[in-house]
């Protein structure tokens, strides 16, 4: 079986199991799922979405955004962690789409990647979420997973990101990677993976390993 192969059966195999590919980040428009995706580097899904209520009641624009206070933003998200660093990046996000891009979040990698706070993994579930445009998002739980089925031997994010964009169709690259997560989070976890009743055992490398 081939890489390519193997990317479409687990592709096929995911879509069974999650039929619902969504983003676990609770969001009303495109610049609070920035904030959300950028509060959740180092922190759990489920944290962040206790968190953001609160912050996008107090915060419903761009410019309340831009003309915050960032000690105000740091007491709203503390339990992020890294709550300094996120503030200011949430901060210079808004200013910098205010001056940049006409208030509209960006609908590019290019673009989004300049924005503070925001690496290839931020702007890829951009792109691929608001947009609906081609997009992997390579998290822990991607580069874990697809390497253990053999689609990948690399850690780096960016050479998964473009490895995975070869294997896998452009339309279900982005529900593919939420598809992962969930998928990382029930069965192939990162210490105890549930290898024997794995639904893609038959395709995963790492089982062919352990059968030798």
């Amino acid at each position: 079986m081939t890489k390519k192969e193997r990317a479409l059966k687990a592709v096929e195999i995911l879509k069974t199991i999650y039929p619902d590919a969504v983003c676990s980040l609770n969001s009303n428009n495109p610049f609070e799922l920035l904030v959300a995706v950028r509060l959740s580097a180092q922190c759990t899904d489920a944290r962040v979405n206790l968190v953001t209520p609160a912050l996008f009641e107090r915060y419903k624009t761009l410019e309340d955004y831009a003309n915050a206070d960032v000690s105000e933003i740091e007491g709203y998200i503390r339990s992020c962690g890294f709550y300094k660093n996120k503030a200011e990046s949430i901060k210079g996000m808004a200013q910098k789409i205010l001056s940049d891009f006409n208030g509209r979040v960006p609908d590019n990698i290019d673009d989004l990647i300049t924005l503070p706070g925001v690496g290839r993994k931020t702007a890829n579930l951009i792109v691929g979420d608001v947009y609906g445009k081609a997009a992997i998002v390579v998290d822990t739980h991607c580069i874990r997973i697809t390497n253990r089925l053999g689609l990948v031997n690399e850690k780096d994010p960016k050479k998964i990101e473009f490895a995975l964009k070869k294997m896998i169709p452009a339309e279900e690259g982005s529900d593919f990677c939420h598809r992962i997560v969930l998928f990382g989070r029930d069965t192939c976890s990162a210490r105890k993976p549930k290898c024997d009743s794995c639904p893609m055992r038959e395709i995963c490398r790492r089982t062919e390993v352990k059968q030798r």
